[in-house]
């Protein structure tokens, strides 16, 4: 069975069930340094657009990867940096829909949505999923250490300006950190630049997988239901999700391919490993932990592993 380079998945998704990922990006192409990201650091920073491969590549891709009949809910741009900086991003959504009746959905830092280009490209898409997790210039570059002289508040204005104009389903998202922006007044101001803002759903998250920097902590429950009921929102960890999928039939190969793009737990690769009927657990979990291209981050009591090119 062929590996795919640009289409992955499908992966578990708690908002969306069965997500075939789309990458049209570089892995770790930028506009923001998130302290929390959990593929660590940004290490290709840029606010440039740019066709970093070429569209019809993707397409061609894509096409392959229907022809294995996998089951999957939705089709989700997102990629391992800002998908938003692909230059071909409105011709990718119009192709993909051709090919598929599956919604298309795009993840986004909502960084550039203060281009009018780029909110234009962005109205065929079906879902559009931004994420909005300061509520002021200091948490900003505290939380998502943006490229250059990206300013705050031309971020939230062009979120504002797409939420009135955009006619699919937004989902925006809120990222909630221990003893940064968890307490009572700090959500209450995060309810008001929400306030102006056009959406279809809240969700709620926080960081739940080893961040890119070691003071990020994973806020309470007792933070998140406070959160719920200020926010009015949904709390992601409260969803449930399917397991893992790869394509690849050789399995230390296939959690190699998803961990390039979503980091796995001890006990999500030990259950995806026991459902492809595994017979060698011990044997890949230590080959995991002799490869030089794979970091075990120890969070939370357990290992979680990802893929460092």
């Amino acid at each position: 069975m062929k590996e795919f380079k640009y289409i992955f998945g499908p992966v578990p998704s708690r908002r969306m069930g069965l997500s075939v990922g789309v990458s049209p990006i570089p892995r770790k192409a930028c506009n923001y340094s998130c302290a929390y990201c959990q593929l660590g650091r940004t290490d290709r920073m840029t606010n440039q657009r740019s066709e970093f491969f070429k569209l019809s590549d993707i397409l061609d891709e894509f096409k392959e990867y229907l022809k294995e009949q996998f089951k999957f809910d939705v089709v989700t741009i997102v990629g391992e940096g800002e998908p938003t900086l692909y230059s071909k991003l409105g011709e990718l959504i119009l192709e993909l829909k051709k090919l598929t009746s599956k919604p298309i959905a795009v993840i986004t830092n909502s960084a550039l949505l203060y281009d009018k280009e780029v909110r234009k490209e962005l109205m065929n898409a079906d879902i559009v999923l931004p994420s909005l997790d300061a509520h002021n210039e200091n948490i900003f570059k505290k939380v998502n250490r943006p490229y250059g002289k990206i300013k705050y508040e031309e971020v939230y204005q062009g979120l504002v300006e797409f939420s009135k104009e955009y006619k699919g389903e937004l989902w925006l998202e809120v990222m909630i950190i221990k003893d940064l922006n968890d307490d009572e007044k700090s959500l209450i101001e995060i309810k008001e630049v929400l306030n102006n803002i056009k959406y279809s759903r809240l969700y709620i998250n926080t960081p739940v997988r080893p961040p890119a920097e070691e003071w990020v902590k994973q806020a309470s429950k007792q933070s998140i239901e406070l959160a719920v009921n200020i926010l009015g929102g949904i709390s992601i960890d409260m969803l449930d999700s399917e397991g893992f999928f790869s394509e690849v039939e050789d399995d230390y190969e296939a959690i190699l391919s998803i961990i390039r793009r979503h980091p796995m737990n001890q006990y999500e690769i030990r259950k995806f490993l026991e459902s492809r009927k595994c017979s060698n657990i011990e044997e890949i979990f230590t080959r995991l932990k002799n490869d030089n291209n794979v970091q075990t981050v120890e969070y939370k009591g357990y290992n979680t592993y990802r893929l460092n090119i």
